[in-house]
């Protein structure tokens, strides 16, 4: 329960920062990626500076993390998947003006338009997984 809670908590508190840095705005995602305002560039480099800051100190400050048994570490090189993927995930950002964190997020606010983008996002991981063997 205490698990789902903060789960819960960290949602909301990451959703309500979408809003109100707006970030879930296409219009202003639009801007950002035509380098007309750079705005969202500090809300992207303070998630970064704070997840950092977790990722480094948590594991020496804590003994083990709150909910697991030991800190686990996830390291992938450079692969071709990558590579594709992460272009097409920059072609749907460009072309949709929103990610997928802002884009469900953007449902909170009423922003009804996005669920074409949902609905794309799904659509295309369900296209990947009938597609790629069970092992990857």
């Amino acid at each position: 329960m205490a698990k789902t809670l903060s789960t819960l908590l960290a949602g909301l508190l990451f959703g309500f920062g979408l809003a109100l840095s707006t970030m879930m705005m296409p219009e202003i995602v639009l801007e950002f990626l035509m380098l007309d305002d750079l705005g969202l560039m500090l809300v992207m480099g303070g998630g970064i500076a704070v997840a950092t800051l977790g990722l480094v100190l948590g594991p020496k400050l804590l003994k083990k993390p709150v909910f697991a048994e030991t800190f686990d570490r996830y390291t992938s090189g450079v692969t071709r998947n990558m590579l594709v993927g992460s272009a097409l995930f920059g072609i749907g950002w460009g072309l949709s003006g929103v990610c997928p964190g802002p884009m469900l997020a953007g449902l909170g606010v009423g922003n009804w338009d996005v669920l074409w983008g949902i609905t794309g996002m799904a659509l295309g991981a369900l296209a990947h997984g009938l597609t790629q063997s069970p092992k990857q």
